[in-house]
């Protein structure tokens, strides 16, 4: 299976949701319930949220490092070199923004997908029934 790419993405495995997120896998789909086919959706592997600008995503990566995810790997001068448990991930420009090796794209869909694994199906926000108010 592979996620649907779009604007900026900030991609989690959902293995490490399952090991780091408070109250695991379930918890994290509680928290994200009411935005689960808008900006929020996810495959078997692959957490994926986003934003159209990157101080909303800044804002995304301060709420998952708050949570104790740990966003990437420095150099000896502090600098970010690698994501680690999470990702950021810009289609349009270029792909991540830092070095990820968990993460494959598929040129043929326009999706991302766990490194081995297959692309598979893709799944974007349509692959959810979303709660419409009234």
């Amino acid at each position: 299976m592979a996620i649907k790419l779009e604007f900026i993405d900030l991609i989690v495995p959902i293995a490490t949701i399952k090991a780091k997120y408070p109250g695991g896998w379930e918890q994290c789909l509680k928290d994200h319930e009411l935005i689960i086919g808008g900006r929020v959706w996810y495959d078997d592997y692959l957490f994926r949220d986003g934003a159209m600008n990157p101080m909303d995503i800044e804002t995304l990566l301060d709420y998952w490092e708050s949570l104790g995810f740990i966003l990437h790997v420095t150099n000896e001068k502090g600098e970010p070199t690698q994501w680690l448990d999470v990702c950021v991930y810009e289609s349009l420009f270029g792909g991540a923004t830092l070095e990820c090796d968990w993460i494959e794209y598929d040129r043929a869909s326009g999706g991302a997908y766990l490194t081995g694994t297959a692309p598979g199906k893709l799944i974007g926000r349509n692959s959810f029934k979303t709660t419409q108010v009234k």
